[in-house]
């Protein structure tokens, strides 16, 4: 058995980016400034859109996002019910109601095809979720979008870099939001952006990031800057630090070095689990480039005598870290209050009680990858049913 537990995640930090950081904290210029511009003008560019914005977190984004929109109270929002809290949380900000939908069974993204009967006169919105650094069905959601005049926030926390029919996730919506938590393909410690196309959403962003302070106000220290400032909207506090963007510039130079190393642990896991009846690997939609940021395995637990639970304990004990992604928010108590019933969400009730996360990420050795696979196989041989 691996004798040192394996991590189910692990930032990959360098010399440079210690050494960036280390560049601004001696510069005596610590909040946002000119590296973070910096750091929105290489996104901007990486992902080939024209504005990006950032903030100091990927709910931030989000919440920021559908502020732009002009999100009601009374309104309503439609979510996957497979997804991280913060996606729906942040339509409660306005006093609006997140609509849950189901996921499909193959990718566990939101199903298109159950979204047309949840909206209603009070939709405002549609925030598809890419599960795991896998693409949603855009052109059926951009679809939907434009027959109800709705507008669309994507949720890309896992999909850096991702494209969709030769498209970067970033760049098909109308504000796309990323996450740079720790776990996240790059990181810079707590973080996120939002990227569109449109000015007026990007400089209304940029503007409540920060109080709702007239946006050059942030310079109102340095020398060059003025004293005098205008709050122009009752705003929040989500600008980012030029010690998080320092970081940010140096992961994002190596964010397709990153991507590589994880499609090639993809693979091998995918290799490797091909002839185990007891263990489904990831679907791939054929059209897209999945970022890989999770490896989500389906497990048959009818060949299996134990629970997706007891699995996941196993694989504990055996020290590899695995999570699940996720619980779906129907079951939530936070969203109780909506009505939302157990059986409302058959797909997601289902795919939930099998899905096991397998650790992926740049940080791990040819070693890390041949000892999480030897131990899910010898949990399968372990339970596995007897056939008569």
């Amino acid at each position: 058995m691996r004798k040192k537990f394996l991590p189910f995640t692990l930032p990959d930090i360098t010399k440079k980016e210690i050494s960036a950081v280390s560049k601004v904290l001696k510069s005596g210029w610590l909040t946002t400034g000119l590296v973070t511009q910096k750091f929105e003008k290489n996104f901007a560019k990486f992902i080939g859109v024209k504005y990006a914005v950032a903030v100091n977190s990927g709910t931030a984004a989000l919440h920021l996002a559908l502020d732009a929109i002009g999100l009601k109270s009374g309104e309503e929002v439609i979510v996957p019910t497979l997804t991280f809290t913060a996606t729906a949380e942040v339509v409660t900000y306005f006093g609006a109601k997140p609509v849950f939908v189901d996921c499909k069974e193959d990718t566990f993204n939101i199903d298109p095809k159950k979204i047309e009967e949840k909206i209603t006169k009070k939709t405002k919105a549609i925030i598809p979720v890419h599960i795991g650094g896998q693409a949603c069905d855009m052109d059926e959601i951009l679809k939907l979008a434009k027959k109800y005049n709705l507008k669309i926030i994507e949720d890309a926390a896992h999909a850096l870099p991702s494209e969709y029919k030769g498209k970067m996730i970033g760049t098909i919506s109308d504000i796309t939001c990323f996450s740079f938590y720790p776990t996240k393909p790059i990181t810079t410690g707590e973080g996120g952006m939002v990227t569109t196309n449109n000015k007026n959403w990007a400089e209304r962003i940029e503007i409540m990031r920060l109080h709702g302070i007239s946006h050059e106000a942030w310079n109102r220290y340095s020398k060059g800057g003025s004293w005098y400032y205008q709050v122009l909207y009752p705003g929040w506090k989500y600008n980012p630090t030029d010690v998080a963007s320092a970081l940010g510039i140096e992961q994002l130079k190596r964010c397709d070095l990153f991507y590589r190393k994880r499609k090639e642990i993809a693979q091998i896991y995918t290799e490797a689990f091909r002839s185990l009846k007891e263990i489904q690997t990831p679907y791939t939609e054929p059209f897209n480039q999945h970022a890989w940021h999770l490896y989500i395995i389906k497990l048959n637990l009818d060949r299996l005598t134990i629970s997706r639970d007891r699995f996941i304990e196993e694989m504990r004990k055996r020290n590899i870290g695995i999570s699940v992604h996720f619980i779906p928010l129907h079951l939530q108590p936070a969203y109780k209050k909506y009505g939302y019933k157990v059986n409302d969400f058959l797909v997601a009730n289902k795919v939930f009680q099998k899905i096991v996360s397998l650790p992926i990420y740049s940080k791990m050795t040819e070693q890390d990858v041949k000892d999480a696979i030897s131990v899910v196989k010898d949990i399968v041989k372990k339970y596995r049913k007897k056939r008569c």
